[in-house]
């Protein structure tokens, strides 16, 4: 195998997010859970993303983790190595971005790296090294309640200093509209100040199309999706690898029951879960009850398995912001992210063990904690069910017989789960 690109993403929904968009744009990808073991088969692919759970743990455990993937990528042929992070910059002043930017652009020697989360198609861009999504700076915005990594500055290149070594600069909109060209100049300019990352506006898919052309010269790049939409679309028009019609899994194949898993306490989930209640039964757990260990867990497992022969159901364990912010006052913001991420992947198990084949999970952490529990290695990408959300085919373990949605908490319409749950059956 010889990969065209290399990606690692830091939760499992925003590489399924890389991977949906890649896959879009005519690469031939596959997502895998962790750096691959050796003996899984993957199939002759352009990009593989290496997801990690490495969003919300410690710097050092993050930079491990992305160190191995890169090297694993490396060693496929992978000559340009995009560190994909959340459309909202979600991370704490300790990290992560910051020092995993570090280790990478070290390790492959770059001078500098380009920095951007813009996804105009998914209402975030970046203007004068502002995040904003949709009319709103970030800071202003619902998606600012992030319940680990709440989001209160949208300046990113004042964010991102705050985290890494290197000296951090900006490259505006009056020179990303100038094209690659002018982006080059800009950039050899700022390298002679000792600049080693350059954050990038973007405020429209042509501006991404710039960035990627001119990032993939450079051995790494850090941003969400959208730089993976520029980065295909420079790889294509470069001639470096042949536009694929990517072809569709089969999912007819998969029977069993159908189930729903809702970590994500974003106000966009909360609506898609209140619209679900017209269509499937809800259970709506007590978070506090999850983190004082009262068996919630077994509770919402039997309630499920008493209904699944009948149709999809679907369990909750979100809250409001401010639910969720006394439960965490209480018990403190890790252990009750913990423990509500533990129960949420024991009752994702008790309901594969009794015959749930299609799973949609809702939330980054929530979806990495089940699809570790899960122990599933990988993923084939299939149709679209909403921007950045595409149905996954589980590789390899139990995988070849299940289907799944991961989330991200702000992603999908009204209607997520019922549209999910048709284009899985």
């Amino acid at each position: 195998m010889t990969l065209a690109l290399g990606c690692i993403a830091d939760d499992y929904t925003g590489a399924s997010d890389l991977a949906n968009t890649l896959t879009r744009q005519g690469l031939r990808t596959v997502q895998t859970i962790g750096v691959p073991a050796d003996d899984l088969a993957l199939p002759e692919v352009d990009a593989v993303v290496v997801s990690l759970k490495s969003r919300s743990i410690a710097a050092d455990q993050a930079v491990a983790k992305a160190r191995a993937a890169e090297q694993w990528l490396r060693g496929r042929g992978a000559t340009h190595v995009l560190f994909k992070i959340c459309s909202t910059f979600d991370s704490t002043d300790q990290g992560n971005i910051g020092p995993v930017m570090d280790a990478l652009r070290a390790d492959a020697g770059d001078a500098m790296v380009l920095v951007t989360p813009a996804f105009p198609e998914t209402g975030r861009t970046v203007y004068q090294g502002h995040l904003f999504v949709g009319a709103s700076p970030l800071n202003e915005s619902p998606l600012k309640d992030h319940p680990l990594n709440p989001m209160l500055d949208p300046n990113l290149v004042r964010v991102l200093a705050r985290q890494s070594h290197t000296k951090i600069s900006l490259a505006d909109l009056s020179v990303i509209a100038q094209g690659p060209a002018a982006l080059r100049k800009h950039l050899d300019d700022l390298a002679t100040r000792g600049i080693g990352a350059v954050v990038a506006d973007a405020v429209f898919e042509r501006d991404l199309e710039t960035i990627g052309a001119v990032a993939l010269a450079h051995r790494v790049s850090v941003g969400a999706s959208g730089l993976g939409l520029g980065l295909a679309r420079a790889l294509v028009g470069a001639g470096r690898i042949e536009l694929n019609q990517v072809e569709a899994f089969d999912r007819e194949s998969i029977g069993g029951f159908a189930a729903c898993l809702v970590g994500s306490c974003s106000r966009a989930t909360l609506a898609q879960v209140a619209d679900a209640e017209r269509s499937m039964p809800v259970l709506r757990l007590d978070p506090s009850a999850i983190v004082a260990g009262d068996g919630e867990a077994q509770r919402a497992a039997e309630w499920a398995i008493a209904r699944i022969a009948d149709g999809p159901v679907l369990i909750a364990s979100s809250g409001t912001p401010d639910q969720v912010a006394a439960v965490q006052a209480k018990f403190g913001r890790v252990a009750a992210g913990h423990a509500i991420e533990q129960v949420m992947a024991d009752i994702a198990v008790r309901l594969v063990e009794s015959g749930v084949r299609r799973l949609v999970i809702a939330g980054g952490e929530t979806s990495g904690a089940v699809v570790d529990r899960l122990a599933i290695p990988g993923f084939l990408v299939g149709p679209e069910i909403a921007a950045g959300v595409p149905v996954l085919r589980a590789v390899g373990a139990c995988g070849s017989g299940m289907l799944l949605a991961l989330k991200s908490g702000n992603f999908g319409g009204p209607r997520f789960f019922t549209d999910a749950l048709g284009l899985m059956s």
